[in-house]
């Protein structure tokens, strides 16, 4: 499975200089895993600078993948490797998911760098 990171899912959304990177995972949803909090987080940063109708075609378009919703065993987990990495707490969730699910993660993010089960690209 593949987990694409809201950074990513963005990236692809605005067709950014990283889009290609993602592409691959992206436009496979058989296989990919989607983390609530990415939902949450895509839907925060496109409703506000392109409009709710922008916004929901986005989340339309992530509910295509499985969604992997935040239930208390997997916000324990994510507490800890929060707490183990320095990682913030989004990035602590979607480790936790990536790693409950047994996923790649397709990021940009720089905590993500150098971590097992990661597919980074330097932002561009």
């Amino acid at each position: 499975m593949n987990l694409v990171d809201s950074c990513g899912w963005l990236e692809y959304f605005a067709d950014g200089p990283n889009a290609d990177f993602y592409a691959p995972a992206l436009e496979d949803p058989g296989s990919l895993l989607v983390p609530t909090i990415c939902l949450l987080e895509v839907f925060k940063s496109i409703l506000p600078q392109r409009g709710e109708d922008a916004a929901l075609q986005a989340a339309a378009a992530m509910h295509r993948g499985l969604l992997a919703p935040l239930d208390a065993t997997l916000a324990l987990r994510a507490s800890r490797i929060g707490h183990d990495l320095h990682l913030p707490l989004a990035d602590s969730v979607i480790l936790a998911t990536a790693r409950a699910y047994g996923s790649v993660i397709w990021t940009q993010d720089i905590h993500f760098q150098g971590l097992a089960g990661v597919r980074y690209t330097d932002k561009r």
